[in-house]
């Protein structure tokens, strides 16, 4: 395994923030790993992502990374109990709207199972980068399947 190069990238716009959103598709992690930071106006995570270029085995693999979303100003969640701490979440996309005043808006980390994080912004500014090597993943991510049997076997 580790065939992929561990990766370290930033997002300062709608298109940087696809691509970081297409990296971490299929992300998983505990709710308890996503940590917002009111005093620094950081949303930080660290997950478990499914490394979908590349890849080139039959159930690929996964790294550890990363995730750093700066000037924020409020977070909410909607279908997701942030006080369940060990709650495991999919990752399914992130995506920005723009606010009243440019370049201000709120990037939403959308779940599988229909929960969502809303994180308000002043701007884009985030980083993503890999803290391991990869190991081999114990299936490919089925979207058609139950999102909870993906996300257990993935933390494995």
């Amino acid at each position: 395994m580790g065939d992929t190069p561990a990766i370290k990238i930033a997002a300062l716009d709608e298109e940087d923030l696809a691509v970081i959103s297409a990296h971490l598709q299929d992300a998983v992690f505990a709710v308890g790993d996503l940590r917002w930071m009111k005093k620094t106006n950081k949303l930080s995570v660290v997950a478990n992502r499914y490394v979908h270029f590349g890849n080139t085995s039959d159930t690929g693999e996964r790294r550890l990374c990363g995730v750093q979303i700066s000037r924020v100003r409020r977070v909410s969640a909607r279908n997701i109990t942030m006080s369940d701490e060990t709650a495991i979440v999919s990752l399914l996309a992130m995506t920005f709207t723009p606010g009243d005043q440019a370049p201000e808006g709120t990037i939403e980390l959308s779940f599988a199972g229909g929960g969502a994080v809303r994180v308000d912004v002043e701007c884009i500014e985030m980083a993503m980068a890999d803290l391991s090597a990869a190991w081999p993943a114990r299936a490919r991510p089925d979207h058609d399947t139950e999102h909870n049997a993906n996300a257990k076997d993935a933390t494995e």
